[in-house]
């Protein structure tokens, strides 16, 4: 069931939007609903995810999504993401998301997404 969500994950870092939206299409339900933090709202349906998909790759060129951890209960999965690329110093940097799914079958029903890992700040 983790599959659809390394599939989405990995639809991030595609350079080609035709193929994303492909992977995207493939990840979630035809209903499927997406948030972050970094979303205008709650975004509904693999179309509208793989358009806003779409404007984080152009405004991050070369960045990946790759998954570090996935943990289910149930139908729901927690996902760890690493998000990477070349900063605006010039150098590369890692950020990390928390993602938590809720399947239907083997595609993503609703995903919604933290920054960070949850971790306490030191």
């Amino acid at each position: 069931m983790s599959d659809s969500i390394t599939t989405f994950f990995d639809a991030w870092g595609m350079s080609d939007d035709a193929p994303r939206a492909k992977a995207i299409a493939a990840s979630f339900t035809a209903d499927g609903t997406y948030s972050d933090p970094r979303s205008p709202e709650a975004l509904q349906g693999p179309d509208a995810i793989a358009g806003y998909v779409n404007n984080f790759s152009a405004g991050a060129p070369g960045w990946t999504a790759k998954v570090v951890e996935v943990s289910s209960t149930g139908d729901c999965h927690r996902a760890t993401v690493a998000f990477g690329g070349m900063g605006p110093d010039g150098k590369e940097m890692v950020q990390h998301g928390q993602y938590f799914a809720q399947m239907d079958g083997d595609k993503i029903a609703n995903m919604v997404g933290f920054v960070g890992t949850g971790a306490p700040d030191a």
